[in-house]
Formats: C-alpha cells, structure tokens, sequence
C-alpha cells in the first residue's frame, strides 16, 4: 500500500518539486558513509560527521531543485530521485545539478509506504 498522499512510486522516479519537502523531512538520512543528516520544515539542517554536526539550510531554486547552503559561503543543487525496495521509499538518491556525482541517503526508519 502506498503512503495516502504519494502515487505509485518506482525505483529512481524523480521526486518532484512538491513532493521535496516531505522527502527530505520524512526522517533522519543516514548516508553510505555513517554520516547522518536531519532537515526541518522550516529549511534548516543538521550534518552529522564521526559526532560532530554541522548545520545549514536547505531550500528550492527557482528550477525546482534542492539545494544546501552551508555557511559561509558552500552552495550545492541536486536532483532527487526515491529509493524504492519493495514497494517503501527507503531514502533519496541525490544528484549533483553541476557535477553529476551522486550519493544515497537512506531513511533510519522507512516512512513512507
């Protein structure tokens, strides 16, 4: 069964524009790396590297794509796609709009079905 507000979900379907906000504040990311990240509503974020976090903000550009600030002056866009197994979106494959690198994060708990 699928999460009420989302259609049918395939592996590496964009997420669109406004589906963005939900992906990313569904549940804590934790990367490929141990790292871990969290994003707020309100467009805040915190990075967690070897227990150190670091925070950022994160918002739309005018394109439709994330995009993270960390200060002083870092910027970075990607294009999000889900992370489908078995039918749940277990987490965001992110895509660098620039650079074309691509790294995955997965939800701690799957939220969304």
């Amino acid at each position: 069964m699928n999460h009420p507000d989302l259609p049918a979900l395939h592996d590496g379907d964009p997420v669109t524009p406004d589906r963005i906000p939900t992906a990313l504040t569904a549940g804590q990311f934790v990367y490929e790396d141990g790292a871990t990240q969290t994003f707020e509503s309100m467009g805040s974020t915190v990075y967690f590297e070897n227990g150190r976090p670091t925070h950022g903000e994160w918002y739309l550009d005018d394109n439709g794509h994330f995009c993270s600030f960390w200060p002083p002056t870092y910027r970075a866009c990607y294009e999000l796609s889900w992370v489908i197994e078995n039918d749940r979106a277990v987490g965001l494959r992110f895509t660098g709009v620039e650079d074309r690198s691509t790294f995955v994060g997965r939800y701690r708990e799957p939220p969304i079905t």
